[in-house]
């Protein structure tokens, strides 16, 4: 990239503003625009370019690079524009491997969930090694903050990130591969394709799998070369992991998996078992993942990060034994919910409140698969724990767990899951 010539960032989030204080460090006299399709721009000393009048731009090449923020799906139409005028089409992560890539060992973690548990496990089992290790991507820290303050950086990378990654790490780890972000990839073929960038490459870097991955077609089929796949840990390391967990805040078998891919990583990267075991035991569960709040004699859990089917599904595994009340539904991603709507009596669910738009298909799936299940069809969250006060006796957890994401009723998840516990407090406590 040619930092002296103009750059216009696309989305003014997180990483936008990362890569903004990049460039003013780097080259303080560089031009920069930057374009949102909604939301206000809070980033100092850019130039503003309304959505309208971007494609004109773009053919006037009134910037030389696009940096684009990970919530831009690469498949607008735009970015056709883009090549055709010979505008690069950049990202932070990118310009990350082309300034501090050399001389960094890169740890790379994606898959369908799990992934951010997994890359902070990772993280904590190496610090606890004595590796020198950073954090970074959608946990920790944005690529270009994290810069070359580490030997060695985790990286916990979505979809949106992999799919156009033009460097390649050194150690790999997938947790599973389940649809997902299908808006997002046009469909979802190209969203298997874009996670898979990862690690189908022509280099042979080792891959760790988890269990969600190990027998998936489309994974093996990516590694190409089986002898790339890291072993399983011995038998006595396996134990030990088997038995932290257990002591830990890692709560279903989910998340013994997690811990279990993660020790696969850092054992790869260097570290080892005093460390491995020191991490797991360090670990805090992530802001709206499975926390737990004991509000006026019942369990309030906000899991409000799961926007998939699968890791709802996980959510109900790690609460066995228990009458819980389930909040699900959210913004459409054309998920399919018969399978976990067949889950929730097994699970023990014996309340069901959905949301807009998706909880009507999990509803009428529900209505099939479990009839003793009461399904109540609430029209905002709000209504949804109105509905709960109104039946206390009829469970002891209540769990929000809503398979979808949170972008038709709320900014984003945390949002989401910071009202349900603020209702839980007003209306049980």
């Amino acid at each position: 990239m040619n930092f002296d010539a103009p750059v216009l960032l696309y989305g003014a989030g997180r990483e936008a503003h990362s890569t903004r204080t990049f460039l003013k460090e780097r080259s303080p006299k560089t031009k920069v625009f930057v374009t949102v399709d909604s939301g206000e721009i809070d980033i100092a000393d850019v130039e503003v370019i309304a959505p309208a009048d971007l494609a004109d731009a773009v053919k006037a090449k009134k910037f030389a690079t696009i940096v684009k923020s990970p919530g831009v799906s690469r498949y607008r139409p735009i970015f056709a524009v883009a090549r055709e005028a010979g505008v690069a089409v950049t990202s932070n992560l990118n310009l990350w491997g082309e300034v501090y890539r050399e001389g960094t060992k890169v740890v790379a973690i994606s898959g369908t969930k799990g992934k951010s548990t997994t890359a902070t496990l990772t993280h904590l089992m190496l610090v606890h090694s004595g590796v020198d290790a950073g954090l970074a991507g959608n946990v920790g820290l944005a690529p270009l903050d994290i810069g070359a303050l580490h030997k060695t950086v985790v990286f916990e990378l979505s979809s949106y990130q992999t799919a156009d990654m033009a460097f390649t790490p050194d150690i790999a780890g997938i947790t599973n591969l389940y649809p997902e972000h299908v808006d997002w990839h046009r469909d979802v073929e190209h969203y298997y394709a874009d996670k898979l960038n990862l690690i189908d490459r022509d280099t042979d870097f080792p891959v760790a799998l988890g269990e969600g991955a190990k027998h998936n077609a489309l994974v093996l089929a990516a590694v190409r070369n089986e002898a790339r796949i890291l072993p399983e840990p011995a038998p006595f390391i396996a134990d030990r992991i088997t038995s932290v967990v257990a002591k830990s805040r890692l709560k279903g078998e989910h998340n013994l998996d997690n811990a279990r891919l993660a020790a696969k990583l850092a054992l790869a990267a260097g570290g080892n078992l005093d460390g491995i075991v020191k991490g797991i035991a360090e670990f805090h569960p992530l802001p709206h993942r499975l926390e737990e709040h004991e509000i006026g004699g019942k369990l309030f859990i906000d899991d409000s990060i799961s926007t998939t089917p699968e890791a709802t599904k996980a959510a109900l595994a790690a609460y066995p034994d228990q009458r819980i009340a389930l909040i699900a539904g959210g913004h459409e991603r054309n998920q399919d919910y018969a399978e976990l709507a067949s889950l929730l009596a097994p699970r023990g669910v014996k309340l069901l409140v959905t949301l807009p738009v998706t909880g009507d298909r999990l509803a009428t799936a529900t209505y099939a698969a479990a009839p003793e299940i009461e399904v109540l069809e609430a029209p905002n969250l709000e209504q949804a724990m109105d509905a709960l006060a109104a039946r206390k006796t009829r469970f002891d957890t209540v769990l929000l767990s809503p398979a979808a994401p949170s972008y038709n009723q709320f900014k984003n998840f945390e949002e989401r899951g910071a009202a349900f516990i603020k209702l839980a407090e007003k209306l049980f406590g």
